[in-house]
């Protein structure tokens, strides 16, 4: 799945309820889990995670810039 021109995945895993998310900008790879029974949330909950990873980049980016 693309959110942003950022490509991520989400997969179940072996404990009931659990999904598992990943994503990559630049040569950072994140992962993490959220607990849901419906896969639209995990999916939901990885794109959140994703726009505050794009938020936090670019602030860092706009500090560089200042001096």
């Amino acid at each position: 799945m693309v959110h942003k021109g950022i490509q991520y995945s989400v997969s179940v895993v072996a404990e009931p309820d659990v999904w598992q998310w990943q994503f990559q900008i630049g040569e950072s790879i994140r992962t993490g889990k959220t607990r849901t029974r419906l896969a639209a949330l995990a999916a939901r909950r990885a794109r959140s995670k994703i726009d505050a990873a794009l938020r936090a980049s670019g602030a860092s980016s706009a500090n560089q810039g200042d001096n």
